[in-house]
């Protein structure tokens, strides 16, 4: 059985109602919506997670939380934990954007910017957590912040009647694992048969879910293939936030049957619908936020006729200057 079941996201939705933002979901085509997910607080879905890890938790220790991140699930933590009058420290890479790096300090959080890529700070991170006892906020591989993350689903479901297909970005996964989840939780609630959990993919009906990730981070792809979480190299336009070297063991348990299909697109597709979604509909995306899109407009994924698709749009921690130029 998994260890994300669709009462928790439903719980989910309860605890971190009052805490976050109803993103709007626009109709852009016939048959085809965009979530627009990167206008939540802090930028991205991250503060779903952020919140109903902390809220859960209960009485959150004096030395405060702490996270590892790329960039988005850090300004996430320190969103949540000033709203909750807690103490943040964040780790990020090298790699990490200076927007993002500004944010943090913005929110009051202490940074810590050490490693080339996440991984590295995660370990620095789960180091410092030991030693201090804060509660330790993972950006993708807690069944809190995966429940958080599907809260996303279960809104888009409801705005939209229900699609058949939708599409989300692929890093650590908790974000797809949580959707996968999420959607068939909306489902479910709407039958009367929420108790039903996701063991795998598929469990308890729902849209098929296209886990898209760049080329150049294939996290789930490889494990996939392999059976399991493997490492991957991290490079790539989109590494600051889709920039783990492993799928989390939560996700792929989530994300390895028949309802999830998983698809790669190459960095330029990535910059294309970036730039795209910017001049046709005004929508601000970073490369991670865009990397859904991509997939439709490279053709990496072609819906079928009459087919009803929903992009998540996920991030918008970007410098609005480049939107045009990378």
């Amino acid at each position: 059985m998994c260890a994300v079941t669709h009462e928790d996201v439903l719980a989910a939705a309860d605890r971190i109602g009052g805490h976050v933002l109803r993103t709007p979901v626009i109709e852009v085509a016939d048959g085809l919506w965009l979530k627009l997910e990167l206008l939540q607080h802090s930028g991205s879905f991250k503060v779903r997670g952020a919140f109903n890890r902390m809220l859960s938790a209960g009485e959150l220790p004096e030395s405060g939380v702490i996270a590892a991140s790329g960039g988005n699930h850090g300004l996430a933590v320190a969103f949540a934990a000033r709203a909750l009058g807690a103490r943040a420290e964040i780790f990020v890479p090298e790699v990490t954007s200076p927007v993002k790096v500004a944010g943090l300090a913005a929110l009051g959080a202490h940074i810590t910017q050490t490693g080339a890529i996440y991984a590295e700070a995660a370990e620095a991170a789960a180091k410092r957590a030991a030693e201090s006892g804060a509660l330790m906020v993972h950006a993708y591989d807690q069944p809190e912040v995966v429940a958080g993350q599907g809260t996303t689903g279960l809104e888009l479901m409801e705005q939209t009647g229900g699609v058949d297909t939708v599409l989300a970005a692929v890093g650590g996964g908790g974000f797809a694992a949580g959707i996968t989840v999420g959607t068939a939780a909306a489902i479910g609630a709407a039958s009367g048969t929420a108790t039903a959990t996701a063991t795998g993919a598929g469990a308890g009906g729902g849209p098929r879910i296209v886990a898209v990730e760049p080329e150049r981070i294939p996290t789930l792809n490889a494990a996939r293939r392999a059976g399991e979480p493997v490492p991957v190299e991290v490079s790539g336009v989109a590494a600051d936030a889709l920039g783990a070297s492993r799928i989390g063991g939560l996700a792929f348990e989530i994300l390895s049957g028949d309802r999830v299909e998983s698809v790669l697109v190459a960095d330029e597709a990535i910059v294309a619908a970036r730039r795209t979604l910017w001049e046709r509909h005004r929508v601000a995306a970073e490369h991670s936020g865009a990397a859904a899109y991509a997939a439709l407009l490279s053709g990496a994924y072609t819906p079928a006729p009459g087919e009803r698709v929903a992009v998540v749009v996920c991030g918008s921690n970007t410098d609005p200057a480049t939107l045009t130029t990378e």
